[in-house]
């Protein structure tokens, strides 16, 4: 392999997607750079200027003017990072969510248009041809937290969701078919309806593949969000995803106005609370219980959301 190769794939690819072609609106009026940082923006709750300057690999410079940019248009708000004083925290207006789920929404209709010229034999080929790519030219490094991306679900994840809850739950603890079932209709239950004003689904991705997931729906309880499936597959753990998928849903049921997000788990799964304690849930009650096959103690834990953060 050439360098010419390697350039001349780059101007095919770029072509296919149309990264260049901006006639056809993919993400105007912004240009590529600024619509990644506004998916960048959009899928972390929660991010540092530092933080989107080294993922990007952006100059600091330019990073700035962007960021006066979409300040001046009121899409983004600056201030202190709450966890130093020296950084500065950038999060989307609700006016930039609009912009990103527009920009996201035109760019998964350019994909989506792109891979229906694709026939369904083809399609494994190709997906592995990709993962090809990204493998070897990414050196065999390890994955890092920034590699993860945080989407909404496309065709085929909330199957995932229940296969992989269900093989998971099974190998880790044990669980039987029973779980799977409660799994099955969790899911069936927001496939088939759920708003998207107060309901949503986050998928985890790295390298093209899902790895971890959780959902927020409505409770019972007036004015409260429920936190259901939270999961991290084993090979992915120990990046952040699932605080970063907890952190998500918390900002998510703030901003839809909901006072309190609650959750049901069981004792067993340490590692889970672990990550609710750091979100601020308090343990409200628990109770032995026999589900699943197994023995458990049943866990119900609550956020406030009005509470002042400790």
């Amino acid at each position: 392999m050439t360098v010419q190769d390697v350039r001349s794939f780059n101007r095919f690819y770029t072509n296919v997607i149309g990264a260049l072609d901006y006639g056809r609106r993919l993400y105007a009026p912004y240009t590529l750079t600024e619509s990644r940082v506004l998916y960048e923006l959009a899928h972390a709750p929660r991010t540092d200027a530092a933080d989107l300057r080294a993922q990007l690999h952006l100059d600091a410079g330019y990073l700035t003017r962007i960021l006066n940019k979409f300040e001046e248009d009121g899409l983004v708000e600056r201030g202190p990072s709450e966890t130093d004083p020296r950084r500065r925290r950038v999060t989307l207006t609700a006016s930039g969510r609009e912009v990103a789920a527009l920009l996201d929404e035109r760019a998964r209709q350019s994909v989506g248009a792109m891979l229906d010229t694709v026939r369904a034999e083809d399609r494994p080929r190709l997906a592995d041809a990709m993962r090809t790519v990204r493998t070897i030219l990414g050196d065999g490094r390890a994955s890092r937290p920034e590699d993860v991306l945080l989407r909404e679900p496309a065709p085929g994840d909330l199957g995932w969701i229940v296969q992989r809850n269900a093989a998971l739950y099974a190998a880790e603890y044990g669980f039987d078919a029973d779980y799977e079932g409660l799994v099955a209709r969790i899911v069936a239950d927001y496939g088939e309806d759920h708003d998207p004003h107060l309901e949503r689904t986050w998928i985890a991705e790295l390298d093209g593949r899902p790895v971890g997931c959780v959902m927020c729906v409505r409770d019972d309880a007036p004015g409260a969000a429920r936190l259901r499936l939270l999961l991290v597959e084993p090979d992915a753990r120990g990046l952040g995803i699932g605080d970063r998928l907890v952190g998500a849903l918390v900002a998510f049921a703030r901003e839809a106005g909901y006072r309190e997000v609650v959750l049901w788990t069981n004792d067993i799964l340490a590692a889970a609370r672990r990550i609710y304690q750091r979100h601020g849930f308090v343990l409200v009650a628990e109770k032995p219980h026999r589900s699943f096959g197994r023995d458990l103690t049943g866990q119900d834990w609550r956020l406030d959301l009005h509470a002042t953060p400790g």
